[in-house]
């Protein structure tokens, strides 16, 4: 079966609710979602149920688009506190890191070529390309795996994890363009100079045009007056996609800006910024969907037979050796991080979606190896998802590194708007709570604090004074302030809320 105009509707229909319904299920059985999809893609793909799509450019096409919301979204979520002390270790894992990972893996793939004479013939640049196109970590694996999995970790390790993952995408795509065209070029012509120039042209630009055009988006967003405020995320998508191409298009690097635009948009209060986010995180998952399916389609699981040897080699080098060794080289200025975190870092060096569509670059370039390169880089994909993907809280265990993740929200389902200064928490009622009586007149509350609404079981009510109160009961308070939330709780005997602000 062909994909056409005719058709697409309905084949996307069916791939998009098979994907849900299989990630759902094997969601239960600590597989990652988006492997998941991935499969759904092959199974249905030519040598599955016979859709045939070969098209590369489209498949790029729709990375492009993916990534510049997964990114985007991905730093709408991380906010400066958190990521403000591991700025150095995630920049540093992001460009350094990525080299060593280059270099490194490069080197073996064509140490390895040589000595196996059924493997691919490759040169230096062409194992060194092969290498680039999976250097980086994934976005989008790391921020699915991590979150779906509500992973808490030790030592700040789950900021820095989602800044170098979510920043380290643009040095593997300038590498993978650097090196096709020393591929492509005739001996001699590719200046290093040069090349060294438009890496910093790159980053800078990009840098510089995530920050400033996403100040502009946040201005704009406070100061347009739309009657529909459903046309706000609309507005701020049409922004994604503004940055992206506009710093593409001045030479920048379009990945890394809209990332630090979605850092600038995040961390700055904006207008009907829940019901955006909540829009975002849809459209983040559907897109991560999207082109899972699309990259499971585009591949030809037959041809993976061949390079399976090769890529399970390849793999095993950059999870027991490159990736360590570039982390331990990277991390070894930050004395303060201990040997269980650098190794944890280590393994949580997920390949995913994003290698697989730098891997079309050499397809659409028409390298004489690209084939080769996509094949492996798919393979090694799959081991990283399926070993590493599967044991992301399994290893923290290990390591003695795995925590309780912080909630986020409350069991009432409900959010202050954005420009309101008061402070909502939720408190469950204990023993010692009802100490002085099991009324809630008998709650030693100061006079500006409200309790709103009491969970019990699954019901809710709104309390009154007489209201008696059992252990368990979760109650809806809100006052003036964080500063008055505080004493809230340092009123009730209650030290958590403090103790979580001070760390």
């Amino acid at each position: 079966m062909v994909i056409n105009t005719g058709n697409i509707l309905l084949i996307g229909s069916i791939l998009l609710f098979f994907s849900v319904l299989v990630g759902k299920a094997g969601s239960r059985f600590g597989v990652p979602v988006l492997v998941l999809f991935l499969g759904v893609g092959m199974l249905f793909g030519s040598d599955g149920l016979g859709i045939q799509f070969h098209n590369p450019a489209s498949a790029q096409f729709i990375g492009m688009i993916a990534l510049s919301i997964i990114l985007f979204s991905g730093g709408m979520d991380t906010k400066y506190a958190e990521i403000r002390p591991v700025l150095g270790q995630g920049i540093t894992l992001a460009t350094l890191g990525v080299v060593l990972t280059t270099a490194f893996t490069g080197l073996f793939i064509y140490w390895l070529c040589r000595l196996v004479p059924s493997y691919a013939t490759l040169s230096v640049p062409a194992a060194l390309l092969m290498a680039a196109v999976m250097s980086s970590t994934d976005s989008a694996s790391v921020f699915s795996i991590l979150r779906s999995k509500r992973q808490g970790l030790k030592e700040q390790l789950r900021p820095m994890l989602e800044l170098e993952s979510g920043s380290n995408d643009p040095m593997a795509y300038m590498l993978t363009l650097l090196l096709i065209e020393v591929v492509q070029a005739p001996a001699g012509e590719i200046s290093l100079w040069h090349s060294l120039l438009m890496f910093f042209v790159q980053l800078t630009v990009g840098a510089l045009a995530g920050f400033l055009l996403g100040k502009l988006v946040v201005w704009m967003i406070n100061r347009l007056d739309v009657a529909n405020q459903s046309l706000y995320p609309i507005l701020l998508l049409a922004g994604v996609f503004f940055i992206f191409s506009g710093t593409e298009l001045i030479k920048g690097n379009g990945y890394l800006a809209v990332y630090i635009a979605g850092l600038v948009v995040g961390n700055h209060k904006m207008q009907h910024k829940k019901s955006i986010a909540t829009f975002f995180d849809g459209l983040t998952w559907l897109f991560q969907i999207v082109m899972f399916l699309t990259l499971g389609l585009l591949v030809n699981p037959h041809e993976l037979l061949p390079v399976a040897g090769l890529g399970l080699f390849v793999s095993l080098f950059m999870v027991l050796l490159a990736r360590p060794l570039s982390v331990f080289l990277c991390l070894a200025p930050f004395r303060r991080m201990t040997r269980r975190a650098k190794l944890y870092v280590s393994w949580v060096g997920l390949r995913g979606a994003v290698p697989i569509i730098f891997a079309t670059y050499p397809l659409i370039a028409e390298i004489e190896c690209a084939h080769v390169i996509f094949n492996v880089v798919f393979f090694i994909t799959l081991v990283s998802l399926l070993t590493q993907g599967t044991t992301v809280s399994a290893m923290a265990r290990l390591l003695g590194l795995a925590e309780k993740e912080k909630p986020r929200g409350n069991d009432f389902g409900m959010e202050l708007p954005e420009g309101i200064k008061s402070a909502m928490s939720e408190i469950e009622v204990t023993d010692a709570l009802l100490a002085h009586g099991t009324h809630l007149m008998d709650l030693s509350l100061p006079d500006n604090t409200l309790v709103v609404m009491v969970k019990r079981g699954d019901r809710f009510f709104v309390p009154r004074g007489g209201t008696r109160l059992a252990a368990g009961d979760k109650l809806l308070v809100i006052t003036d302030n964080d500063e008055e939330l505080e004493n809230t709780y340092r009123e009730l005997g209650i030290n958590s809320y403090i103790l979580e602000k001070n760390k």
